[in-house]
């Protein structure tokens, strides 16, 4: 996952310095503080970690934005020596007195403790500018120096309810984890009516009607999804983990059912053989015709950082064909090419992908022949028995003189010739005395 983030690196995370994880799902901080020492600013909101663990060795880190995750206690950032601003917003920090652990964190400016229940304390605002000198600014709020002055009278006695709330606070959120546990050891007993014994009913009931089943299937299924989210519960760690998993759940059962389905093949080339124009990953693109060097030019907007390996290309004397992750691209050309004299290539700056076709000399359109249906007339007959059959030209098309009307054809039922080459009249009588005229 961290290198796919370093694609602007050249997919090296060694000399990372910032990189952004939000949105994947993450419970735990990871490797990230023995592979990325030299990391400035780490996005890891929107996840759903729980404590802040292996970042210290992080001596670089100026900016770590943890909002919108599980986090209840503030902890383990004193290695991080360049900490300038610290985001926590909307997470489940009851403590507050948990703040003090950034004491040695001199350079830290910025903190965001804003939708975290200690947020909600009486004088929370107060101790927090008391126990961090340091710190310019609060949730978003300029701290003053007036402010500052008052935050450090009677901190005594704000300490004293602070510790009160957070008692309070612990005690609740005990009460909430024996609750959630008792409500987990209820969905886990048979026929107590939770989706574990409706998939146990169903199977146990005969399935005379296939189609009947699904329905119900599907109606009970939306039944427990309406349940789910209508049913109310404490915004907790646990319910945002249970809201997530069920996400998680109802997502792999879609998934299954259409791995059940059978996809419909794309159709490149119809039966009749004629190429068709396909951009399944929707890229942008431009074909043009190079007339000084004879080529056909087709650039396609590739993404930037993608790796080529992920590019497959296909040229052929009538069309290209590009498969870009999988995906296929396909256009039909203006004119024919020679697939061995084509090129593809990447740009450095834009990435996109360019390929140079060089156009064949000579195009080669292919027809389908018409058998002529056999004729059984004489003159048929009389032509296929010794006669030589000649080819039809189009006379347009004609690029050589036609020799084959020189000479008349002669008919086998008149008398020969002389030897003169004359014709013999009507009366003549051939007497074998009389020698021949020279």
């Amino acid at each position: 996952m961290v290198r796919r983030r370093a694609e602007h690196n050249e997919c090296e995370i060694f000399s990372l310095e910032e990189v952004s994880l939000h949105q994947q799902d993450i419970e735990r901080i990871e490797h990230v503080d023995r592979w990325c020492r030299d990391l400035k600013i780490l996005y890891l909101q929107s996840n759903l970690i729980s404590r802040i663990e292996n970042v210290g060795r992080l001596k670089k880190l100026q900016y770590l934005n943890l909002a919108l995750n599980n986090i209840e206690v503030i902890e383990n950032l004193e290695g991080c020596e360049s900490l300038q601003k610290l985001d926590l917003t909307v997470n489940f920090v009851g403590l507050v007195s948990s703040v003090l652990s950034l004491q040695n964190n001199t350079l830290l400016t910025e903190l965001f403790l804003v939708g975290n229940p200690c947020a909600q304390f009486d004088d929370y605002r107060q101790y927090v500018v008391a126990a961090l000198p340091q710190l310019q600014w609060l949730d978003g709020t300029e701290i003053s120096r007036s402010e500052r002055l008052r935050a450090a009278q009677g901190l005594e006695e704000v300490r004293r309810r602070v510790r009160e709330q957070e008692k309070e606070h612990l005690r609740r959120r005990a009460t909430e984890k024996e609750a959630r546990m008792e409500k987990g050891d209820e969905e886990r007993k048979p026929g107590c009516g939770g989706p574990a014994s409706v998939e146990t009913q169903e199977n146990q009931e005969d399935q005379e009607n296939q189609e009947e089943d699904e329905e119900r299937r599907e109606e009970d299924e939306e039944r427990r999804e309406e349940e789910f989210w209508n049913t109310p519960c404490a915004f907790t760690p646990e319910s945002r983990l249970e809201a997530h998993r069920h996400l998680q759940e109802k997502k792999k059962g879609k998934e299954k059912r259409k791995e059940k389905q059978p996809k419909a093949s794309r159709t490149l080339i119809t039966a009749d053989g004629r190429v068709m124009n396909v951009n399944e990953p929707k890229l942008d693109f431009s074909l043009t015709e190079d007339e000084e060097n004879n080529t056909i030019v087709l650039n396609l907007e590739v993404y930037r950082h993608m790796d080529s390996s992920l590019l497959d290309v296909d040229v052929q004397p009538t069309y290209a064909r590009v498969k870009v992750k999988g995906k296929i691209f396909q256009m039909v050309l203006p004119a024919e090419v020679k697939p061995d004299s084509s090129t593809a290539q990447r740009s450095q700056t834009t990435g996109h992908l360019v390929l140079t076709m060089t156009r064949a000399e000579g195009e080669i359109k292919v027809t389908k022949a018409v058998p002529r249906p056999a004729s059984n007339s004489p003159a048929d007959k009389e032509r296929r028995r010794g006669v030589p059959e000649r080819l039809e030209v189009d006379p347009s098309k004609r690029t050589a003189v036609d020799l084959t009307d020189i000479v008349p054809r002669q008919s086998t039922k008149e008398a020969p010739p002389t030897a003169a080459g004359h014709r013999l009249s009507d009366g003549f009588v051939d007497d074998p005395d009389v020698p021949p005229l020279l």
